[in-house]
């Protein structure tokens, strides 16, 4: 297995060790899952760079990249949902919209037409890692005793319900019309999907 691939599943398996450290009661292995969560997503930039230096391109990669990076996010998402920090039914939108779009590029580079990511896109993901490292680190110090008694209030301004519900709010509507985006550009792409795999099921 080659290294980029190899970094893809180690992204993969560090997910789960992210949301179990998360959940630990104690402070202290909430910040080894914060550490875990930064490693596993630099896993994703280092194999991608590695993978452009070296000419590492493989179907497989192309496949598991970027539904790796989507394990790890929509992982984190649905922790802070469960922790009553977000509201799930926005995480739910972003989970079908990630499947569908995942799924549309994953057929597309196995079928040696990759889709390009557009600007808008690549500005939804940046504003989805923005708000998960923004909830996740202050979530975190909130854990740790000093911390908390210090900066109690300013922490509480910070993750009031209201500043999260906004900030995944802009990022729910961005899921929506840089889906929409994608669907439309690639609706050709889709008629072929359909005419492979449903038209012939009736």
């Amino acid at each position: 297995m080659s290294i980029p691939n190899s970094l893809t599943a180690l992204r993969i398996i560090l997910t789960p060790v992210f949301v179990i450290l998360l959940f630990d009661e104690s402070s202290f292995w909430k910040q080894i899952a914060l550490l875990v969560y930064i490693v596993a997503a630099l896993t994703d930039w280092y194999d991608g760079w590695v993978a452009r230096k070296y000419g590492y391109v493989s179907r497989w990669g192309q496949f598991f990249d970027p539904l790796a990076d989507k394990i790890l996010s929509l992982a984190a998402l649905f922790s802070f949902a469960y922790l009553n920090l977000i509201d799930a039914w926005m995480v739910w939108i972003i989970v079908v919209r990630d499947i569908i779009i995942t799924s549309l590029r994953s057929y597309a580079e196995w079928t040696d037409r990759p889709i390009v990511t557009s600007k808008s896109a690549q500005a939804k993901t940046f504003g989805e890692y923005i708000v998960i490292y923004y909830i996740l680190v202050l979530y975190v110090a909130g854990s740790v005793s000093f911390i908390k008694q210090d900066f109690r209030s300013l922490l509480d301004s910070l993750m009031h319900p209201q500043v999260l519900f906004g900030m995944l709010l802009l990022v729910t509507l961005s899921t929506i019309g840089t889906g929409i985006m994608y669907l439309f550009d690639n609706r050709k792409l889709l008629q072929e999907l359909y005419a492979r795999y449903f038209s012939h099921s009736k």
